[in-house]
């Protein structure tokens, strides 16, 4: 049964009736709100309360209140983002799913650690992020949508700090601006000519007729996002697909027919056109990963180590190496200089420690400025790995906010607290005009925002 047909069956029935039920008759979940045509779970609740602890996250008020509603309100936003048509792409996802779970081998320890951890296979892992991460982009994308039109001027950020007291400025935690050079690991011709034999071979059995295309990408594919639906891609614009992917995924006019073997920055693909709709495209492939040896590595491991000790030795500045050799075409072309993206779309070369790639930010935390780290491996944002060596090129301590050299961190500390006044009452106007039915013992509860109990 639909999760949305069963909110529409509860409807009808009183809260405390609806329970779900094993074999012998014992409540395994249960109904606990239901938000428009919406049912909330208590095994929602149990599980975002576990992903709580386990990303460290702090609840207002009693847990047992708190994450229902949050719940709720973050079915708000998905509901209105439905309806406004935020998107949310394939690549989009796929990118941000495999950081994720590098993020948290990284924390772990192994793949087989996490594992472990989670009781699931690398690929189950995936396959559950994957529709959380799709909802939790949606819901940020309705929000920014929301609040975009919000802007301060200087003087309403003058005036907003004019009376604060000393003790209540901001703290501004350690800034720091970072260089890098990376070496991507070199894949053996061997290794390529295997994947490529490989696809060259699923080609030719879906051309035999002996299976089909679908069926070869759940089995083989290493998109974790699209294998189990057959390695099939929704409708897709042009921006949002690798070049060399898109190119011949456009060119496509045939569905029975299947690509050439296409190299794009996530491995080797097969392609096979389902259809074309104005300037969307819709296919399904099959990916392939080279795997890199140990050895390739090593090398790329050395070769960062010589690079380190020329520039150590004034034999040519960092800058030069990252703009000659790095690999890393994001930075290269800025004498290695790292860039953060803040949330309002601002380009920046100040990270907090926090906002680098792990692997980074622990390099750096034992550097002096201007000293260069030894190599280490990493994985980038694009979800390969890469060796790297980084140069601190300054750091900020933290400290107390001033006017004068903290403005841009005043400014988007007024601009934030507009924001969050305005997604405030979004959220109470929308509950106002939503059907809302909670369960009795939730009525107690001190909630964030007005209008759930009525």
């Amino acid at each position: 049964m639909s999760r949305k047909l069963f909110a529409l069956i509860c409807l009808l029935v009183p809260l405390s009736l609806q329970a779900q039920t094993d074999s012998i008759g014992t409540i395994v979940d249960e109904v606990i709100w239901v938000v428009g045509d919406e049912a909330i779970l208590k095994s929602d609740v149990e599980a975002m309360r576990i992903q709580g602890q386990q990303e460290g996250m702090h609840w207002k008020g009693d847990p047992d209140c708190a994450i229902p509603e949050q719940i709720a309100v973050q079915k708000l936003y998905l509901n209105q983002a439905i309806i406004d048509s935020v998107e949310v792409t394939e690549s989009e996802i796929t990118q941000g799913v495999e950081q994720y779970v590098e993020n948290m081998i990284s924390v772990i320890g192994s793949r087989e650690k996490l594992e472990e951890y989670q009781k699931k296979s690398l690929s189950q892992i995936r396959a559950d992020l994957r529709e959380s991460y799709r909802e939790r982009q949606m819901v940020q994308g309705m929000q920014q949508k929301l609040v975009k039109d919000i802007a301060v001027t200087p003087a309403e950020v003058r005036n907003y700090f004019k009376n604060v007291p000393q003790d209540s400025l901001p703290f501004v935690p350690t800034e720091v601006e970072v260089q890098i050079i990376t070496q991507q690991p070199r894949v053996e011709q061997e290794e390529i000519n295997r994947i490529k034999e490989e696809l060259r071979e699923y080609t030719d059995r879906v051309n035999k007729g002996e299976t089909s295309f679908q069926t070869l990408a759940r089995m083989y594919s290493e998109d974790p996002g699209t294998a189990r639906r057959g390695g099939e891609l929704d409708y897709t614009p042009r921006a949002a697909l690798d070049p060399a992917f898109a190119n011949v995924a456009f060119s496509l006019s045939d569905p029975k027919r299947v690509s050439k073997i296409v190299e794009s920055e996530f491995g080797y693909h097969i392609i096979q056109l389902i259809d074309k709709r104005g300037d969307k495209v819709k296919v399904r492939h099959i990916l392939r990963k080279p795997v890199i040896s140990d050895e390739s590595i090593t090398k790329a491991i050395n070769r960062l180590d010589s690079i380190r000790t020329d520039i150590t030795e004034g034999k040519f500045p960092f800058e030069a190496g990252a703009s000659i050799i790095s690999d890393d075409k994001d930075t290269r072309n800025n004498n290695g200089l790292m860039f953060n993206v803040t949330q309002d779309g601002l380009r920046t070369s100040r990270f907090k420690l926090s906002d680098l790639p792990s692997e980074v930010a622990k390099a750096v935390d034992v550097l002096q400025v201007g000293e260069i780290s030894k190599p280490f491996q990493m994985i980038n944002a694009r979800g390969k790995t890469v060796c790297a060596i980084v140069k601190l090129k300054s750091r900020t301590e933290g400290h107390k906010a001033t006017i004068t050299e903290d403005f841009q961190v005043m400014k988007n500390l007024v601009l934030e607290k507009r924001r969050q006044e305005r997604l405030h009452q979004w959220v109470v106007n929308r509950i106002k005009s939503v059907y809302v039915r909670i369960n009795d013992r939730y009525r107690d509860c001190q909630f964030e925002y007005e209008g759930w109990v009525r």
